[in-house]
């Protein structure tokens, strides 16, 4: 499934990129509903290229279409994200520790100036192959993700306040 999503910043572009590549911010990034806090487990920097990666764990609750396929106590993932600070874009990768035969996703963001502040756009692809839920699978799990990426949006301001 093709999907994007859009974040919204006062701050600068620059800023805002440099920020989504900065380890620290995501040490900062609170649990949610759904996600257990991110634990930073690689940070590489060369020049204007880093290369950040962050495990997740999920610990909400699954529709009952997902927990058919999936254990949720076995949802952890990295998230491999290779930022160019230069062209303020990043491409991602999540590497799933379990089920990666069942899910797969990718994409990339960029941050775009916009007036009085930036836009970081995300153009995805997620795939769970799962006989007959997958397609139901796959629509929960991207409106979870705009869910999660709205709910950065506060976190990212206050860390670049900060």
């Amino acid at each position: 499934m093709r999907f994007t999503a859009e974040q919204r910043y006062t701050a600068d572009p620059g800023a805002v990129a440099r920020a989504y590549a900065d380890p620290d911010l995501h040490a900062a990034m609170p649990a949610t509903a759904k996600l257990a806090k991110p634990e930073v487990v690689a940070h590489e920097v060369d020049g204007d290229r880093v290369v950040l990666e962050v495990r997740h764990r999920f610990h909400g609750d699954l529709p009952s279409a997902a927990r058919a396929i999936l254990d949720p106590a076995r949802l952890t993932w990295v998230e491999r994200t290779v930022h160019r600070l230069d062209a303020g874009t990043a491409t991602f990768e999540l590497r799933p520790d379990h089920y990666p035969d069942r899910l797969q996703a990718s994409g990339a963001f960029r941050v775009e100036a916009t007036d009085g502040g930036a836009r970081r756009v995300l153009d995805g692809e997620l795939k769970v192959r799962a006989p007959l839920v997958g397609g139901t699978v796959e629509r929960t799990l991207v409106h979870d993700l705009r869910d999660h990426l709205q709910a950065e949006v506060p976190v990212v301001e206050a860390f670049l306040a900060g």
